[in-house]
């Protein structure tokens, strides 16, 4: 499925099968998740990708084939493709660990095609290998609402008990998880009056849910944002205690309104996610191997990637949307 200019639905069509080179392996797609991200390309929110595009960052894929150099994955395994497809490993910022910020990185399904088509070309250094107990279409969203939804989480803290989650959707519903067991009180945000997606928030374990506009039961120490609504930057600091922490987990959001100082004084902070590093991926996945872990998905055919985008758009997907070449 390519996308040809902003705005325009994405279009089937037949392209050559890629060549693996250097490190690159060749992959057969298995399952592609959906994420908000694609729905940012595509609206033209993002605006410097490769033309055309094939979108998709959240690839289950079998290695069919290798380049030159790449000898670490084998023929038939399965990985995992994620956001982060290349870095320059030499910046200021790959020498410091701090590789999601890299001055040349390049990103799948943005800056390198990705997965919504049979074959892809990876890096296989970027590439990682999955839990075994996650069938094709339930690792997928693990690719990038797990992996983002787990830096936002890390970048949180740990000290925080009590955390609100704002924009129940396929990452907060991985992420909320993964705090109920670590033993965090979780309160689940969603649009006001989504009765359904606030009782899907409660089914997971959330000790309170309802809408963006209303205030929790307690005090939260940190909020993760995964909506691109920068209103909800102010709501949730007017919900965070002194010492808070509001995280952005998003790639892109509206503007922020103005505010007043007092909702971020006594020490709060206000701090964004960018991309994931390689650390980020090998930790949450030894994570999911061992956490129980599910993933709610809605599959689609992959010439019904329009449609996929579509449901995301409009909030009609409980966790996942996933197409399957």
């Amino acid at each position: 499925m390519v996308l040809r200019a902003a705005r325009v639905p994405l279009e089937l069509r037949d392209v050559p099968r890629p060549e693996p080179v250097g490190r690159q392996v060749l992959l057969q797609v298995r399952a592609c998740g959906v994420c908000r991200t694609d729905l940012h390309i595509v609206d033209g929110e993002l605006d410097r990708p490769k033309l055309p595009l094939i979108l998709g960052h959240e690839v289950v894929a079998s290695v069919v084939d290798h380049g030159p150099d790449a000898h670490d994955l084998r023929r038939g395994e399965r990985v995992g493709v994620p956001w982060l497809g290349w870095t320059d490993q030499t910046c200021r910022y790959c020498v410091r660990d701090q590789e999601n910020l890299c001055d040349s990185a390049l990103f799948t399904g943005y800056t390198l095609d990705g997965g919504y088509a049979e074959y892809l070309v990876a890096d296989e250094r970027y590439c990682f290998r999955l839990p075994e107990r996650y069938p094709d279409a339930q690792a997928a969203p693990l690719l990038c609402a797990g992996l983002i939804g787990y830096r936002t989480y890390r970048l949180a803290g740990e000290s925080a008990e009590h955390i609100g989650i704002y924009g129940f959707g396929a990452a907060a519903h991985i992420v909320a998880q993964v705090a109920v067991v670590q033993g965090r009180h979780v309160y689940a945000f969603t649009r006001p009056g989504d009765t359904a997606g606030q009782a899907f928030a409660r089914g997971l374990g959330a000790a309170w849910a309802g809408g963006s506009d209303e205030l929790p039961p307690h005090e939260l120490g940190a909020a993760l944002i995964f909506a691109p609504v920068g209103e909800l930057v102010v709501a949730a600091l007017r919900a965070t205690a002194r010492g808070g922490v509001v995280v952005s987990g998003g790639i892109y959001m509206s503007d922020i309104p103005s505010f007043a100082y007092r909702l971020l004084w006594e020490e709060r902070v206000v701090r964004s996610v960018a991309n994931l590093t390689r650390r980020d991926g090998h930790d949450f996945m030894a994570l999911a191997e061992r956490t129980p872990i599910e993933t709610s998905v809605q599959t689609f055919a992959l010439e019904a990637a329009n449609t996929a985008l579509d449901h995301v758009r409009h909030g009609q997907v409980r966790g996942a949307a996933v197409l399957i070449p």
